[in-house]
């Protein structure tokens, strides 16, 4: 098991500043404002050496109804269960405050060790602060600057000395094994083993190649949508948990949230993201990060699953959001969740037929599954269909093919002849895929119409079977072999 250090402390301490200090990134958002962290976060720190996980926590607040704070405590007081030390931070400049004596004490009552830290310690300002750290009875303060890294070589050390204490308490509580069971062991191991000629009838190619997925990693897959429309609710369906916060007010999720996951022994790393709303409607300064957040997902995806809602199906928005991730190259699934409440199933489905052949011609094919994420209903088919998409999307295709089809495409239907100039294709080859990419070498490429360049693309689609994700053309003039060479004079 990993170390794992949970942060935590009431809102507006320098959590999440700890935390990208700690991993080396600005993952999680940040602002002056308190309560910006709502989800718990998880990222892999380094500090001088050492590699542990860290756990960035929501603001505690002295909350137990069925409001979203107390629903954001308990999420904290599960990060504080999985981990092995907690940092709790107070804000030094303000001094403590009567609900850090609260959680201080409920620290106290529990069996993981706690380290106390005093953030905002840069310059005199926190040296009071730091002297009323004591009162709180979880021993001798790290004097700490999240902003500037004050005070890391001090944090290493607790933090290495924890390591160390789990370390030896792990190989105490492993169970000893008697010498006698150690020899019979071996001899059950040495009677396994034979000559070497038992195993020459084996070849090479009895063996299967190292899977190519597990060498790419896992397949990054990212869920967007409108807010409200269910996307925290899917990922903790899939994950069997509540990982991240859910309820019926919209916008609760802010940060965009990565959770490693596996689906039938495959490695999948489920991104869920903030909901997007129109540019003109976001004033908020804390939703404008919440916003970029998504698109930065977004582009580090390779699969994404657009929720809708079938109440409201392919609005603007969603239109605006499936535009583009078709833009940034990535794979794209339209899941309509609520489908178990909706209606009128028909007429919603033909809807959404109706509005991608009108609305999004680029990309034909886009898979269309009906969900319910709240009852878990065909989740199996969706994540078929992510899998499918994700291998059309890797997808190459044998340069000799391309150019046999480009020759039959060729002959029965050339392209046009702008001004009485001839247009030649003369080779094509996939230059990448992810998405599929070709390269076309053409004489006259900036007087080849955008029509037939679209026909291209559709004929190569349904050719070679590939629906539902984005096709890149890239019309290439070749070089003029004889240009710059003076002329022969007979």
């Amino acid at each position: 098991m990993t170390f794992t250090v949970a942060i935590v402390g009431r809102p507006n301490v320098g959590k999440s500043t700890l935390f990208n200090r700690l991993i080396g990134k600005r993952l999680a958002l940040v602002d002056d404002q308190p309560g910006v962290t709502r989800d718990r976060r998880e990222g892999e720190a380094f500090l001088f050496g050492l590699r542990f996980k860290v756990i960035d926590t929501a603001g505690l607040e002295e909350a137990f109804d069925q409001s979203l704070e107390a629903r954001m405590r308990q999420q904290t007081e599960q990060a504080v269960s999985e981990a092995d030390l907690v940092l709790m931070l107070i804000d030094a400049r303000v001094g403590v405050m009567p609900i850090d004596e609260h959680f201080a004490k409920f620290l106290r009552k529990g069996k993981t060790p706690i380290a106390l830290m005093a953030n905002k310690c840069e310059g005199k300002v926190g040296d009071i602060g730091l002297m009323e750290a004591y009162s709180l009875g979880l021993g001798e303060p790290i004097p700490f600057s999240a902003e500037h890294g004050l005070g890391s070589s001090d944090l290493y050390d607790i933090i290495k000395e924890h390591m160390e204490k789990a370390s030896e308490d792990k190989v105490a509580a492993s169970p000893y094994i008697p010498p006698a069971d150690l020899d019979a062991e071996k001899e059950e191991a040495s009677s396994l083993e034979g000559d070497e000629e038992d195993f020459e009838f084996l070849d090479e190619d009895d063996f299967e190649e190292e899977d190519e997925e597990v060498v790419r990693g896992p397949l990054q897959l990212a869920i967007v949508g409108r807010p409200n429309v269910g996307k925290s609710t899917l990922v903790n369906k899939l994950l069997g948990e509540e990982r991240l916060l859910t309820g019926p007010e919209a916008g609760i999720t802010r940060d965009a949230i990565s959770v490693e996951w596996e689906y039938q022994g495959r490695p999948i790393k489920l991104v869920d993201t903030a909901g997007l709303r129109r540019k003109s409607k976001i004033m908020d300064k804390v939703e404008k990060l919440s916003a970029s957040d998504t698109i930065r997902a977004l582009k580090f995806a390779q699969v994404v699953i657009l929720v809708l809602d079938s109440d409201g199906i392919l609005e603007k928005q969603d239109l605006t959001i499936a535009r583009t991730v078709i833009d940034e190259g990535r794979a794209l699934i339209i899941a309509v969740n609520k489908w178990d409440a909706c209606p009128n199933k028909d007429e919603v489905m033909q809807l959404v037929r109706d509005r991608l052949q009108t609305s999004l011609p680029q990309v034909k094919g886009i898979p269309v599954v009906t969900i319910s994420a709240l009852k878990g209903q065909n989740l199996n088919k969706m994540l078929d269909a992510v899998f499918n998409i994700y291998e059309i999307w890797n997808r190459r295709i044998p340069t000799s093919g391309l150019n046999r089809w480009l020759s039959e495409l060729l002959e029965i239907h050339p392209p046009p002849a702008p001004g009485g100039r001839r247009i030649k294709l003369k080779y094509i080859t996939q230059a990448r895929a992810r998405p599929p990419t070709f390269a076309i070498s053409c004489s006259l490429p900036e007087d080849l119409p955008a029509s037939y360049s679209r026909f291209i693309e559709n004929n190569l689609r349904d050719t070679f079977d590939l629906p539902g994700v984005p096709i890149r053309l890239h019309m290439k003039k070749g070089d003029n072999p004889y240009a710059g060479k003076k002329k022969r004079n007979n």
